[in-house]
């Protein structure tokens, strides 16, 4: 296999871009961090090490300096590409963490007496902190989201075990927990796509190359990104093979052979398959060398009827995102630079990550006429006319389990909406005489058995190994939406403890929850389930809404998108206008909302009347 020349990278700290699907955008210079102990840098590490190992003051602080000195212009070159939107601030923050514990080094070494010195009184304003805050240095595993979002996520996606970094540079191995929450999506996504008559089928994952350069467009797109087979049975091909990045050629190569008149139309295929782009810079879920995703294939006799079907699509994400995984998402339309290469128009759903980034989490295009044409895809009209057909494509990726994360996880690590949650309950005995035991185990497996029958997804935690504390720190950090808890106490009154993830603390508990009557102990539940399911989409739309905001010149939103906030105002400026505001600023247009706000409205750029608003943000 052949790849393109552009060097690629293991999954980094932070990107900049658009979904799977849509337009290629730019990808970022981000630091990468590798899961395990977080060092400070593999320098800082062989310093220590020295230093450790020697019995001499021979220590090469020379080196140290170097390092620091080195570190120094990658941050001063950071701070530039910043100024134009080629990194995010993120980045530059990590570079200058980075050269802060290079300079720490250096001082050790050089001074290490007074090194010690500030260490010892690091250490003793820490302990007075632990002793006036019982839960401070509480350690589960996981960087605070509040002190470092990009760390953060990345820690939440290992210790959560839900992705693991894969052999070939910038792919990722989904972990059991990880793809469980892809299964979720998968069986809603397909219980719902079958309701309106869509099949699914599966094509081939090499296609040929002379495909993908039929369509102008969709070659230009995508060229980038191919990954290529040029040898196979140890012989050069006469044809190179595209590893499939999308899959709107080779349809339609089928479509053409099964569509013979308005009979077979419309057509509507959908598959589940994984995909390869070669993306220069990679993050888990996000942006990966390859991914999992859905992609639906639509063929229509009419312009209107693939219309209808590209935004009876993009509302059936829009519906899964609320009402499932709880994520707020504004539905709209991209603008022509932001286009699926290839397509007429294409639409999507924009959620607002908890960095106040936005998230394309989902897209669907009217394809129009564009590959039919290339491809000669035509039928017999009823007038016995050749005609060419209208199409549609639309898909969702794994990249949602990321949307779903960061969407609304906290410092403890991960919050899973209950409707996805591969654990929705977990019961926890608690016994500490052996006298107890029996007795605890077997009300915990009464209730777990109790919710299992009635479908509720159920673990009990009885390996004696961890302490109970730990297992409440574990569960929360994975996400469980309830923790019931059962102790000797609970048994003799025919009880238990219900804890919720969404409000932490004794807030989040009730006592005494009766366990007699099975009946009652479902409906309780589920109805904090429903609760906490609920509470998170408020939440998400809280925070979303507070970080929108209007503007009306273009002053107004490079404040707001510096602020880490999402602009919105009236735009009828040109492809070249927004080039522009993306080079200066970073942010793109995300959508134009199909809820439009009551006018009238002034264009951002020349203040003249604009007949719609668009949403500028910074975007992953």
């Amino acid at each position: 296999m052949t790849i393109p020349t552009s060097a690629t990278a293991p999954f980094a700290a932070s990107t900049v871009g658009g979904s799977h699907r849509g337009a290629r955008p730019r990808p970022v210079v981000a630091a990468h961090v590798r899961h395990g102990v977080r060092p400070a840098s593999s320098f800082a590490l062989s310093a220590a090490e020295t230093a450790t190992a020697s019995s001499t003051a021979e220590i090469d602080v020379n080196a140290a300096k170097a390092a620091a000195a080195a570190q120094g212009e990658t941050v001063r070159s950071l701070k530039d590409a910043l100024k134009k939107g080629d990194v995010t601030k993120d980045d530059v923050d990590a570079a200058v963490k980075k050269l802060l514990e290079l300079k720490a080094i250096v001082e050790q070494l050089e001074n290490p007496a007074a090194a010690a010195a500030a260490e010892d009184a690091g250490a003793k304003a820490k302990d007075a902190s632990s002793a006036g805050n019982p839960s401070a240095g509480k350690d589960v595993g996981v960087t605070p989201k509040s002190q470092d979002f990009s760390r953060w996520y990345l820690d939440v996606i290992r210790e959560c075990e839900l992705a693991d970094y894969g052999p070939a540079r910038g792919t990722m191995v989904i972990r059991p927990y990880g793809y469980a929450i892809w299964e979720a999506i998968q069986r809603w996504m397909d219980a719902d796509f079958k309701k309106s008559g869509v099949q699914n089928a599966y094509f081939p994952q090499l296609i040929p190359y002379s495909f993908i350069t039929k369509e102008a467009s969709h070659v230009e797109g995508f060229s980038p990104e191919l990954a290529l087979v040029t040898r196979g049975g140890g012989k050069e091909l006469e044809e190179p093979l595209v590893v499939r990045p999308t899959s709107e050629t080779i349809v339609n190569h089928m479509f053409t052979q099964w569509i013979q008149s308005y009979r077979d139309l419309p057509l509507l295929i959908n598959q589940w398959a994984n995909v390869h782009r070669w993306e220069m810079r990679t993050r888990p879920f996000i942006r990966t060398l390859e991914f999992l995703w859905q992609e639906g294939h639509t063929a229509h006799a009419t312009g209107e009827e693939a219309e209808a079907r590209a935004v009876q699509m993009i509302d059936c994400y829009a519906r899964f995102a609320e009402t499932v995984a709880a994520m707020p998402v504004i539905v709209g339309r991209k603008s022509r630079v932001e286009s699926f290469a290839g397509a007429d128009c294409t639409y999507t759903i924009e959620a607002m990550m908890g960095d106040g980034k936005a998230l394309q989490a989902g897209t669907s295009h009217n394809l129009g006429q564009n590959f039919s044409k290339a491809f000669d895809t035509t039928f017999l009209d009823e007038k016995g006319e050749t005609r060419h057909v209208y199409q549609s494509s639309w898909g969702v990726s794994t990249r949602l389990i990321g949307g779903i994360i960061m969407t609304h996880g906290d410092d403890a690590g991960l919050r899973l909406p209950p409707e996805l949650a591969p654990i929705q309950v977990v019961v926890v005995p608690i016994a500490q005489k052996n006298k107890d035991k029996a007795a605890v185990a077997d009300a915990a497996n009464a209730i777990a058995a109790t919710l299992t029958n009635a479908g509720i997804r159920v673990k009990v935690d009885d390996d004696d190994r961890n302490s109970p504390g730990w297992k409440f720190a574990q569960w929360e950090m994975k996400g469980v939406p309830i923790r019931v808890e059962v102790g000797p106490k609970d048994v003799a009154k025919d009880a238990c403890v219900v804890a919720r993830r969404d409000r932490p603390g004794k807030e989040g508990k009730e006592f005494d929850v009766s366990t007699v009557e099975p009946t009652s102990l479902v409906a309780k539940i589920r109805g904090t389930l429903d609760d906490v399911q609920a509470s998170y989409l408020a939440q998400a739309k809280a925070f979303r809404d507070a970080n929108i905001v209007d503007v009306s010149t273009y002053e107004e939103l490079v404040a707001a998108v510096e602020a880490g906030k999402w602009a919105r105002g009236g735009w009828e400026g040109s492809d070249e206008d927004e080039k522009r505001v993306k080079e200066e600023t970073g942010a793109t247009i995300r959508c134009f909302p199909f809820e439009q706000p009551a006018g009238p409205h002034k264009c951002i750029m020349s203040g003249a009347p604009a007949k719609e608003v668009c949403i500028f943000a910074k975007s992953y």
